[in-house]
C-alpha cells in the first residue's frame, strides 16, 4: 500500500476510534471510583446517593436522579461536577479535570447507557466452581475466627472446625491482606480490581456490615496494615507510594514517595508511632508515622521484598523475598554505624527452597514462620534461627501463613485454595478445608 494511502487509512480508524461513544465501564465509572464513591457508597450514603453500581447511580439521591439519558447539561452530576450547582463536587476535593467532566457529560448525551460485563456488577454471593487463590488471611483476636479472603468478599470461619460464619461481600476482586483491631471490633481488608481501582474496606465483623470502603488510585493496593491502637491503616500502591488513612474518618493522613518501586507489604511498630514498608525496590523503609516522614532504610539492598512481620513485643522484624533469606532486624541502631555496616542485622535464617511471599511471628515472640514459592512452610526459632518444625502438604506457591493468638496452631493458604490449620508444636496437619462453598464440584 501507498504511504499517502496508509496514513489515510490510519487517519480513518483513528477519527472512528474517537468518535466511539462514551462508555459507562470502561470510561465513567473509573472518574467516578476515583472522585466520588468515598462518599457516596453503602457505607456512607452522602445525600442518600450510592455510586458504587450503576443502577443506584441512575436511581439518585435525596435530590432526584443523578442524570437524565440524553440531557447532559440538565443532569444533577453534571452541574454538580462543573460547579454549575453548590456545594461543587468533589467535596473537599481538586475539581475533576476538563476531560473527566467532558467523559461524563458526552456519555449522557450518547444515551447514558450501562455497558458493564455481567461479571462486574456484583448481585449476590460469589459463585465458585473451584477454589479461589488465598492471599490473605488472619485469626481475630480472641481466636474465635479466622478471616479468608476471596473473590469479592471476606469469609469468616468457626477456627475451631472451619464452618462459614459469614460472607462479607465488597466490590474489590481479590484481598491481598487482612488485619484485625486489638479488641476484634474492626476487620480492614485490603485489595481492589487490577488495573481499575485499590480499596480499604473497614469492616464490623461482628455485625458483618461494611462501615466504610476507601479508593485508592487506579490499581491494587498491597501490605494494607492496621495500627497497634486502631488508628491508622497503611497501604503501597502500584506508583510507588505508601498512603496512610484515619480509620475513624477514611480521611487521607499523607502518602509517601521513599520507594522507587512498587511496596508490597507494611507493618507497624509496637507503639504505632512509626511503620515499615517493604517492596520490589530491595529496601525496608522505616517512617514516621506520625508525621509521615521518611526516616532511614533498615536494611542493607539485596533482593526484591514482599514480606515483612513484626516481633509483638518488640520493634524487631523479619523480611524476606526473592533472595529467599528471611533477615532479622531491629529497628533502632545499637550504634553509629559506619558504610557498609549493618549493625540493625540480628540474624539471617536459612534459605528457602523458594521466594518468600508470607511470614508471621508468634504472639510469644518465640517462633517464626515462612511461606512462599516453596512446598512447606517452615518454622525457626527466633532467638537461635534454629529450624524447629515444617508444615507440608501445599502443591504450590504459599501466600498465607498466620499464627493463632494463642500460638498453638499455624494456618496457611495459597495457589491451591485450601487453607491448612498445622500444630505449631510439631508442624503436623490437624485439618484442611476449602473456605468457600463450590458448586459442581467436590469439596
Amino acid at each position: 500500500m501507498h504511504w499517502c494511502n496508509k496514513i489515510a487509512a490510519f487517519a480513518a480508524l483513528s477519527s472512528a476510534l474517537f468518535a466511539a461513544d462514551p462508555s459507562y465501564y470502561r470510561d465513567v465509572q473509573p472518574v467516578l471510583q476515583k472522585n466520588c464513591v468515598g462518599c457516596h457508597q453503602p457505607a456512607m450514603k452522602s445525600s442518600g446517593l450510592d455510586l458504587t453500581s450503576f443502577a443506584s447511580f441512575k436511581t439518585g439521591g435525596k435530590h432526584g436522579p443523578a442524570f437524565a439519558a440524553g440531557s447532559a447539561d440538565e443532569s444533577l452530576i453534571v452541574r454538580y461536577i462543573t460547579g454549575a450547582l453548590k456545594p461543587a463536587m468533589p467535596l473537599g476535593a481538586p475539581p475533576l479535570s476538563k476531560e473527566e467532566v467532558a467523559l461524563v457529560r458526552e456519555w449522557i448525551k450518547a444515551g447514558g447507557r450501562d455497558d458493564s460485563p455481567a461479571e462486574a456488577e456484583s448481585t449476590g454471593p460469589t459463585v465458585y466452581h473451584q477454589p479461589p487463590v488465598i492471599m490473605a488471611m488472619r485469626f481475630s483476636p480472641d481466636g474465635k475466627l479466622l478471616a479468608v479472603g476471596g473473590n469479592r468478599e471476606v469469609v469468616l470461619h468457626n477456627a475451631a472446625d472451619g464452618a462459614i460464619v459469614k460472607r462479607l461481600a465488597g466490590k474489590a476482586e481479590r484481598i491481598l491482606a487482612l488485619a484485625w483491631s486489638a479488641d476484634g471490633a474492626v476487620l480492614v481488608a485490603g485489595g481492589g480490581t487490577p488495573a481499575r481501582f485499590g480499596e480499604i474496606q473497614i469492616w464490623n465483623p461482628r455485625a458483618g456490615t461494611q462501615t466504610k470502603t476507601i479508593l485508592v488510585g487506579s490499581d491494587t493496593v498491597f501490605g494494607a496494615s492496621l495500627s497497634p491502637d486502631g488508628k491508622k491503616v497503611v497501604v503501597g500502591c502500584t506508583d510507588n507510594t505508601v498512603h496512610a488513612f484515619d480509620v475513624a474518618t477514611g480521611r487521607e493522613l499523607y502518602k509517601i514517595s521513599s520507594h522507587e518501586n512498587w511496596p508490597l507489604a507494611t507493618v507497624f511498630g509496637v507503639d504505632s508511632k512509626r511503620f515499615v514498608s517493604v517492596g520490589r525496590d530491595r529496601a525496608a523503609k522505616l517512617v514516621d508515622a506520625e508525621k509521615g516522614q521518611f526516616l532511614e532504610n533498615v536494611n542493607q539492598l539485596r533482593g526484591e521484598l514482599s514480606a515483612v512481620a513484626r516481633h509483638p513485643k518488640k520493634d524487631v522484624i523479619v523480611i524476606g523475598g526473592e533472595d529467599r533469606i528471611p533477615y532479622v532486624y531491629m529497628l533502632d541502631r545499637p550504634r553509629n554505624m559506619k558504610v557498609g555496616e549493618e549493625a540493625t542485622l540480628v540474624r539471617k535464617l536459612d534459605a528457602q527452597d523458594g521466594a518468600i511471599f508470607a511470614m508471621d511471628w508468634s504472639p510469644d515472640g518465640n517462633v517464626i514462620a515462612v511461606a512462599g514459592a516453596g512446598p512447606a512452610v517452615n518454622l525457626y526459632d527466633a532467638e537461635s534461627g534454629a529450624k524447629l518444625a515444617e508444615c507440608k502438604g501445599h502443591s504450590a506457591g504459599i501466600y498465607s501463613v498466620v499464627f493463632s493468638p494463642d500460638g498453638a496452631h499455624v494456618a496457611t493458604g495459597g495457589f491451591d485454595g485450601m487453607v491448612r490449620i498445622y500444630r505449631a508444636a510439631d508442624g503436623s496437619l490437624e485439618k484442611s478445608f476449602v473456605p468457600v462453598p463450590l458448586e459442581g464440584a467436590l469439596q
